[in-house]
């Protein structure tokens, strides 16, 4: 469970009005996708420049990434060996996601950043379009705990996630140092979820 921080994507991953909305856009809407946008989202990955894999071995040589959405490595170890690890490459790693079984059909991110030169270029929407395409049906529930950063909440829920719970003092609790996102302390992991 750690922090996500997206400095400088907000704004360029958000549809905005002059874009063309995609039947799969989810911006205005916690609906799940339907099984044609499922097919359209697997279809668009699958012939777009970048490609999205899992990595199963040696996931520590992406911890300068891991390292952006979670300033501990004490806390990345927590979950990064039991977890499943994706790398988008649009020649070259730009973005990272790390997602677990937390039971009950539900399936965490717990970890996602992009590459700061590369940020603003809606890598880590891509990851999490992917994640709903190719996890729908086998979970019911995708959910993401963040601080309550003013960028990171708005994010989320542009992305269909909606507030869910929040575990007071998680960050104070669990942190060595304190940790700031755009000037606000993080204290209380907000958790977002969204049916997948």
């Amino acid at each position: 469970m750690s922090p996500f921080k997206v400095p400088k994507e907000i704004p360029h991953a958000i549809m905005t009005e002059n874009t063309p909305k995609s039947p799969c856009s989810t911006a205005t809407t916690t609906k799940p996708p339907s099984r044609k946008c499922t097919d359209q989202l697997t279809k668009a990955t699958a012939s777009s420049p970048f490609t999205i894999r899992k990595v199963t071995e040696n996931k520590k040589q992406y911890l300068s990434l891991l390292l952006l959405a979670d300033e501990q490595e004490s806390m990345i170890d927590r979950y990064l060996d039991k977890g499943t690890m994706y790398v988008l490459d649009d020649d070259g790693i730009k973005a990272e996601c790390v997602v677990t079984d937390e039971g009950n059909g539900i399936l965490e991110i717990k970890n996602i950043a992009t590459a700061p030169e590369y940020q603003g270029k809606g890598y880590a929407k891509k990851l999490i379009e992917y994640l709903f395409a190719k996890y729908k049906g086998t979970y019911h529930i995708l959910q993401v705990g963040t601080g309550n950063s003013p960028l990171t909440i708005p994010f989320y829920e542009k992305c269909g996630f909606a507030r869910h719970h929040v575990i007071k003092n998680f960050f104070t609790d669990n942190y060595d140092q304190p940790i700031f996102e755009y000037g606000v302390r993080l204290v209380d992991m907000i958790y977002l979820q969204r049916k997948l």
